[in-house]
């Protein structure tokens, strides 16, 4: 049975062009995969609707095993990743995106289904994120799965970087208590638009517009380095200490307020994100499984663009 009405998710046109972009239809030998479009709304369903895998309508999406291998296999191979870098790579090439980005995060609470396994102590910096390569497997479960304990109770925090026009570049998970400015340098290492044709991929924004919680010393030097501008706030205790050291602070930072109102295009793309409710509660055990499904959400939200 094909799907239609509420569980037909993807267009055919939208299907069209993520369809090159998805690994050969050949699994075991002898056992072909079972239709990607079929399984891939499988996968956007069970999110959007925040179901369990077991209760996937049988009759539309077939064996709910089968959805969840699929999305369980990509996950580790870090496929939606690589089709994210050739949706951007494409809108690069044509000089659709803006590069003015945008970063922040939005803290989400886990269900008790994504926490009755044994979490050993991690560090803060634990996260999940793409590979160093698209070569590289990324299946590399962080401690404790980046679930962390912040106000909310046991959290996962989903940081976004994105273009100009709100579609994410970049996406890593932390547990819920991890600074935002603690992850930014693995954040702008994602990002990553692969050329067309010959030459190194762009990964540098032309501006980075942030809260105050990446009002650090440290991240203005980095991006300084990079040669991107920095668009964020200075916060009050800093201006403090600032005008103590008299001339050894440096000068007063200035704001282009102007520019800093487009910040809201990443709490609009979290907006959007936060339609599926399996991502507005994490019910995934395993923290590469639910990044994965977010980087298939940012995967929707070009393909809709």
């Amino acid at each position: 049975m094909t799907t239609s009405g509420r569980t037909r998710l993807l267009t055919d046109e939208q299907w069209a062009r993520l369809a090159p972009y998805l690994p050969c239809n050949t699994g075991k030998v002898g056992r072909p995969f079972a239709d990607h479009r079929r399984v891939i709304e499988g996968i956007i369903y069970r999110y959007r609707t925040g179901i369990p895998w077991r209760d996937l309508p049988h009759e539309v999406f077939g064996p709910w095993q089968t959805v969840w291998k699929r999305h369980r296999r990509w996950a580790a191979d870090g496929t939606w990743d690589s089709v994210l870098a050739r949706l951007t790579s494409q809108a690069d090439s044509i000089g659709e995106i803006d590069w003015t980005v945008s970063v922040d995060s939005t803290i989400n609470r886990a269900h008790q289904h994504a926490t009755n396994t044994t979490r050993p102590e991690s560090d803060t910096g634990a996260a999940t994120r793409r590979g160093e390569s698209e070569a590289t497997v990324i299946d590399r479960e962080p401690a404790a799965h980046a679930a962390g304990r912040s106000r909310g109770g046991l959290t996962t925090k989903i940081h976004h970087a994105v273009d100009g026009n709100g579609r994410p570049l970049a996406i890593v998970v932390t547990p819920g208590q991890v600074h935002d400015g603690q992850i930014l340098p693995l954040l702008l290492g994602d990002i990553r638009a692969p050329r067309c044709g010959r030459g190194r991929p762009r990964t540098t924004p032309d501006a980075l517009l942030g809260d105050k919680a990446y009002s650090s010393k440290q991240i203005r030097a980095d991006l300084a380095c990079r040669g991107t501008r920095a668009v964020i706030p200075e916060r009050i205790d800093q201006q403090a200490n600032r005008k103590r050291k008299g001339r050894a602070g440096g000068r007063t930072r200035t704001l282009d307020t102007e520019t800093y109102k487009r910040r809201n295009v990443v709490e609009r793309s979290f907006n959007l994100l936060k339609q599926w409710r399996g991502l507005a509660t994490r019910y995934d055990k395993l923290a590469i499984v639910y990044r994965s499904a977010a980087v298939l959400a940012g995967v929707i939200t070009w393909l809709r663009s």
